[in-house]
């Protein structure tokens, strides 16, 4: 490997990588006691405070004025509808299964970067491309158990769909601000945008289970907090475009603590989906894109 890989580089990325994937499973604990909206708030109150104490021994600067709108409408689409979503849809699909739907994201983020960036794609890209609506559809249809698709899975791809839009938007504020500081913007203003959904939350704390707590508990200051920190620290000293192919292992982890955590392991078709999907993903990064994106660009990531 090339030096930039250096020890606590591979560590950060080993622990960003194993802490996402994590999430999808200990989502489907939280969601024993909490409702989906619930396990979110909780969740990144969390982050936000862990955040928060980073952010003062690190001296973050503050976001100026005129960027407050912009990262407010990043903030809901990335961080408060993504995360309500995809827990809404993990009431009914299973955690695995989850991971691949939202492994698709990079492949909607190639799409509108090419329409709102202008940034090229090859034909091999747009084939990718193909490639992956037809996988996730499978999966979509997989878990309607039937010919219709399932309402849940289509929630989650919706999701994946406003993460992409996040990341296009995101790379717009990078030339201003660190990887690390406008993920903490991002999440506690996102964070602020979930609370009008949040009546009865400290209720539903009092008669959730322990584990359901534990997991929320797991989630905030693991996936939603430690994850990001160290994968801020990983753009900051590894180019993006070397790094952002190990985080397709994160739906094979997924799967892999999913049947560990929960006993679950999505059925045969939505593997196949899946398959399909990350083939897609690869096919765009590796043989569909034109004029290399700028050195400071965010990578596509597919984190929960």
């Amino acid at each position: 490997m090339k030096a930039f890989f250096t020890t606590r580089v591979l560590l950060a990325l080993l622990v960003t990588v194993v802490f996402w994937a994590s999430a999808f499973a200990g989502i489907r604990v939280g969601l024993q006691g909490y409702p989906p909206a619930h396990l979110a708030i909780l969740r990144f109150v969390i982050a936000s405070l862990v955040l928060a104490v980073y952010a003062a021994l690190s001296h973050f600067r503050l976001p100026q004025r005129r960027d407050l709108p912009g990262i407010a409408v990043a903030s809901f689409l990335g961080i408060t509808f993504y995360n309500i979503a995809l827990n809404y849809g993990e009431t009914k699909v299973p955690a695995g299964t989850a991971s691949l739907l939202i492994a698709s994201t990079p492949i909607w983020t190639a799409l509108f970067a090419s329409l709102a960036l202008r940034e090229r794609l090859r034909i091999w890209g747009w084939i990718g491309i193909l490639l992956s609506f037809i996988g996730a559809g499978i999966i979509a249809l997989s878990e309607g158990h039937g010919v219709h698709f399932s309402r849940h899975a289509l929630v989650i791809m919706a999701a994946s769909c406003c993460s992409a839009i996040y990341i296009v938007m995101q790379k717009h504020y990078l030339g201003r601000y660190s990887a690390l500081e406008f993920t903490a913007y991002s999440i506690w203003m996102g964070t602020l945008l979930m609370l009008p959904f949040g009546r009865g939350t400290l209720q539903t704390v009092t008669t959730a289970s322990i584990e359901s707590t534990l997991a929320v508990v797991y989630l905030g200051i693991f996936p939603a907090a430690m994850a990001y920190l160290a994968w801020g620290y990983v753009l900051s000293h590894a180019p993006a475009s070397r790094t952002v192919s190990l985080l397709y292992l994160i739906p094979v982890l997924a799967i892999f603590i999913a049947w560990i955590w929960l006993r679950e392991i999505p059925e045969p078709l939505s593997l196949l989906g899946g398959v399909l999907a990350l083939a897609g993903v690869l096919v765009v990064n590796l043989m569909g894109r034109g004029a290399p994106a700028p050195t400071r660009a965010i990578p596509l990531k597919a984190a929960a």
